[in-house]
C-alpha cells in the first residue's frame, strides 16, 4: 500500500505543489492536503526505501546516514580564507524527511529573544507570542503538556533513555560547579544553563518529519508524492508562478501545475536555488548565466548565517565511552544493534547527545551566545570513532556577525552551487569562538569531571588567554560547521534585503511562497529543526487563510541578574 502511495501518477494539475519533502515540506503536505490537493516532489528516495534505510531510523546510527551520498546532498563549501582556506561538508538530507531523517534528533527552539528579534526587523506576526502556539501545536512531549510544551501533536519529542551513562550528569555538574544555573528544560521558561536536552525520538526510533507528517496519510487521495523528481525551475507566466518543471528519475522532463500556488520547501540550499534558476534574484548574476530575468530580487542567496561547532575533547579514565561500541569491538556492535532491532532499546536507541547547556560568553548579553552538546565519546573530523576513551563538548557560538552568500555554478540544475559562508570573517566573531574554547576547557576542569578527566585529547593543552593567537590557530585547523545553513530567503518588509513577506510570499510574484529555514530573518539560538516545523506549521494557517492561534501572552522568560557586569 506505501509502494502505490509513492508511485502513484501525480496528477497534470494540483491545488498546490509543494518542493522539496523535508521538515517544512512534510508539514505543509500533511496540513493543505486535509481540503485540497496536494503533489508533493522529492529529490531523494524515500525514507524507507532501501534495504539498509532501517538504519535512518536508528538513532546511534547517524553518522552512518551523514555519510550516505544516496541521502545526502554532499554538499562543500568554498575554500574559507579564515579557516586556512579548508573546504567544509555540507550534508543535507535528500530524502523524505529531509535533514530531520539525517540529523542528530536534538529538539531545541532557540531563545524567545530571537522570535522578538524577527519581528522587529519587519517580520510582523513572527514573535515569540505569536510562534509559540505552533511549537506547542507540533509538539507531543512525553513529560505532558504545560504553558511551554505541546501535548498531542505529531511531533514526538523524549527527553533521553541513557540516564545510566554517568558522564552526562557528569557535564551538567560541571557547569553548575562552575557557577552556571541548571535548567529544568531549555525549551521552556529558561533557555539559560545546563541540563536534558530534547530529542525526537520516540520508542527507540528517529521521529523525523517524514514519520510524524506523512506516514500518517500515506492513502489520503489528494495527496501525491513524487520522490527521485528534482525540480529544474518554476513555470511563470508574467510574474505568476503556474508550475514547475521535473526532471524524473528516468531523465525525462515533465511540467505539472498548481491552480493556487507553488511553495518552496528545498531549504536554505535548494529553495534559493530554484528562485534563481528560475529568473528570480540578483539581476546582474542571472544575466551572467543568460537567465531570462522574472524579479530582480538582489537577497535571493545573500545573507547565509550558520553556526560553527568546535569540538574540545578530553580522554576519559573510565572505560565508561561510546569507544565500547566502536569497530575495534564488533561484538559489542553486533550486540546493541541486535537490542535496537529487537526491543527498540539500549544505545542504539539515543543519539548520545542527551545533555548540554547555553551560556553567555560575555558580560553585556542578555541571552546566551553559545551552546553545548555533550557526547560521551569522541568523533574525529571525518566523524569516525576515536581510537581511545574520550570525550567531547560541541562549542557552538550562537550569533555570529559574519554572512555568507550562495550563488548559481551554472544552469543546470544538479551542478552544485558556490557556497561561501565566509566563517570568521569579523573580528567579533573570532573573539567569540576563542572565548568558547577558553570556556569549555574550564568546563572539564571541575569538580564533578575529577573522576573522568584525562589528559586533553584536542586541543592537546590548556589553553591560556594571555596567548589569543595560539587559540585562534587551532580554531581555523579544526572547527566544523554545525550543519545549520539558514536566512537565504530571509523575511521581511525591506524588499532591498528580503525575498518573502511576512505571509512568506516572495516578493513582487503572485503564487509562490517560500516556507523553510532560509527564511529565518536572522538564525535561531540552537539547532534548526524544530523552528522550521513551527514555521511550516504557522506557514500553513497563512495559506489556508486560518485564524492565527492565540498569542501566548504572559507566558515569563528568564532574564539573568546583573547581565550587563557578568558573564555568569
Amino acid at each position: 500500500m506505501l509502494s502505490r502511495w509513492l508511485t502513484r501518477t501525480a496528477p497534470k494539475h494540483a491545488d498546490y505543489i509543494v518542493v522539496g519533502g523535508g521538515s517544512a515540506g512534510s508539514v505543509l503536505a500533511n496540513r493543505l492536503s486535509n481540503d485540497n490537493s496536494v503533489t508533493l516532489i522529492e529529490a531523494g528516495m524515500n525514507d524507507t526505501g532501501k534495504w539498509d534505510s532501517w538504519k535512518m531510523k536508528m538513532p546511534a546510527a547517524l553518522t552512518f546516514n551523514l555519510a550516505d551520498d544516496r541521502y545526502n546532498w554532499a554538499y562543500m563549501t568554498e575554500p574559507q580564507k579564515h579557516l586556512d582556506n579548508r573546504r567544509l561538508p555540507w550534508p543535507r538530507g535528500r530524502v523524505l524527511g529531509g535533514s530531520s531523517s539525517l540529523n542528530a534528533m536534538v529538539y531545541i527552539r532557540g531563545h524567545a529573544q530571537d522570535y522578538n528579534d524577527w519581528e522587529e526587523s519587519g517580520a510582523t506576526g513572527w514573535s515569540y507570542e505569536d510562534c509559540l502556539p505552533y511549537f506547542r501545536k507540533a509538539q507531543n512531549h512525553e513529560l505532558g503538556p504545560n504553558a511551554y510544551r505541546g501535548g498531542d501533536g505529531p511531533l514526538h519529542v523524549t527527553r533521553g533513555s541513557q540516564k545510566d551513562q554517568k558522564l552526562f550528569k557528569a557535564f551538567i555538574d560541571a557547569g553548575v560547579d562552575a557557577g552556571y544555573p541548571f535548567t529544568e528544560d531549555m525549551n521552556g521558561y529558561q533557555q539559560e544553563g545546563f541540563g536534558w536536552m530534547d530529542s525526537t525520538i520516540y520508542n527507540g526510533q528517529r521521529w523525523s518529519a517524514s514519520t510524524a507528517y506523512l506516514r500518517p496519510i500515506f492513502d489520503r487521495e489528494q495527496l501525491h508524492i513524487q520522490t527521485e523528481a528534482l525540480v529544474s525551475r518554476i513555470l511563470f507566466e508574467g510574474t505568476t508562478a503556474k508550475g514547475v518543471e521535473v526532471i524524473q528519475k528516468n531523465g525525462q522532463t515533465k511540467t505539472l501545475f498548481a491552480d493556487k500556488e507553488v511553495i518552496l520547501c528545498g531549504g536554505a540550499i535548494n529553495s534559493p536555488q530554484t528562485l534563481l534558476l528560475s529568473g528570480i534574484g540578483p539581476e546582474k548574476d542571472l544575466r551572467a548565466l543568460g537567465i531570462p530575468i522574472v524579479a530582480d530580487i538582489p537577497s535571493v542567496g545573500q545573507h547565509m548565517e550558520d553556526h560553527l561547532d568546535l569540538y574540545v575533547q578530553f580522554n576519559c579514565t573510565k572505560p565508561i565511552t561510546l569507544h565500547n561500541s566502536s569497530w575495534k569491538y564488533p561484538h559489542n556492535m553486533v550486540a546493541i544493534a541486535l537490542e535496537w532491532i529487537f526491543n527498540n532499546t539500549g544505545p542504539g536507541a539515543s543519539a548520545h547527545l542527551e545533555s548540554g547547556g547555553f551560556i553567555r560568553s560575555r558580560p553585556g548579553l542578555k541571552q546566551p551566545d553559545l551552546q553545548y552538546h555533550f557526547l560521551p565519546g569522541a568523533l574525529t573530523g571525518q566523524l569516525t570513532p576515536a581510537s581511545v576513551h574520550a570525550m567531547q563538548a560541541h562549542c557552538s557560538p550562537m550569533r555570529a556577525t559574519s554572512r555568507g552568500e550562495l550563488k548559481l555554478r551554472s544552469t543546470n540544475p544538479r551542478d552544485p552551487l558556490i557556497i561561501d559562508p565566509k566563517y570568521l570573517s569579523t573580528e567579533q566573531d573570532v573573539v567569540d569562538i576563542r572565548n568558547g574554547v577558553l570556556l569549555t576547557q574550564e568546563l572539564f576542569q571541575q569538580k564533578a569531571m575529577d573522576p573522568y578527566r584525562g589528559e586533553p585529547l584536542s586541543p592537546s593543552k590548556l589553553f591560556s588567554a594571555d596567548n589569543p593567537a595560539e587559540i585562534d590557530a587551532f580554531v581555523r585547523q579544526h572547527t566544523e560547521s554545525a550543519y545549520h545553513p539558514s536566512c537565504t530567503n530571509r523575511m521581511g518588509t525591506d524588499v532591498s534585503k528580503t525575498v518573502v513577506d511576512p505571509s512568506c510570499k516572495v516578493h513582487g510574484i503572485q503564487n509562490l511562497r517560500v516556507v523553510d529555514a532560509s527564511i529565518m530573518p536572522n538564525i535561531i539560538s540552537g539547532n534548526l529543526n524544530a523552528p522550521t516545523i513551527m514555521i511550516a506549521e504557522k506557514a500553513a494557517d497563512i495559506i489556508l487563510g486560518n485564524k492565527p492561534l492565540e498569542k501566548a501572552t504572559g507566558i515569563p522568560v528568564y532574564e539573568p541578574k546583573d547581565w550587563q557586569t557578568k558573564q555568569r
